[in-house]
């Protein structure tokens, strides 16, 4: 089964960034807004276990995290994604090494640029239209995250939650 590790901002900043999404992301209906930790891996049931062992552990010695945005940003020209920029904190990149060792141990596929998808999969122009009309919105927000979740993958694409931990705290 395929499993992700994400952070999911507040309603508020969600309900914003599907504004976008419902027009520029395919993947709209299958996952809510986030900021991935782990990108998709694979997992037995009985592995899985061990991760979640894992991911308690991580989550009870972890703090929660700021989670700041001040502009839009593209990947451009590597790809047409049109995002958030989630500021960067010591906290959020420790939080991620340490989702790529023990259990989940795996060398990341790209560098670990935390951010919210506004759109993808869009043609050049498309994109460069769009990319250029959001980046005039005066976007800043601010808030305290204060749990991760692992996420599994349903036969039809989506994506739920398999379970939520708590920074800082025993997960019930």
């Amino acid at each position: 089964m395929k499993y992700g590790i994400a952070l999911f901002p507040s309603k508020k900043l969600q309900d914003l960034v599907n504004s976008y999404r419902k027009r520029y992301d395919p993947h709209y209906a299958l996952v809510s807004p986030h900021v991935t930790l782990k990108s998709t891996f694979d997992a037995s049931e009985e592995e899985i276990k061990q991760v979640a062992k894992e991911l308690r552990h991580t989550a009870k010695t972890a703090k929660p995290l700021d989670l700041e945005i001040k502009k839009v940003s593209s990947f451009s020209p590597v790809n047409n994604v049109i995002y958030l920029k989630v500021e960067p904190t010591d906290e959020m990149q420790e939080l991620h090494d340490r989702l790529h060792t023990g259990a989940l141990s795996s060398e990341p596929e790209y560098a670990f640029v935390p951010h919210i998808t506004l759109g993808q999969n869009l043609s050049d122009d498309e994109h460069s239209d769009v990319l250029g009309s959001i980046k005039m919105l005066d976007i800043h927000h601010k808030e305290v995250i204060d749990r991760f979740h692992l996420l599994y993958q349903l036969d039809n694409g989506s994506w739920t939650v398999y379970e939520t931990f708590l920074l800082g705290k025993e997960s019930e």
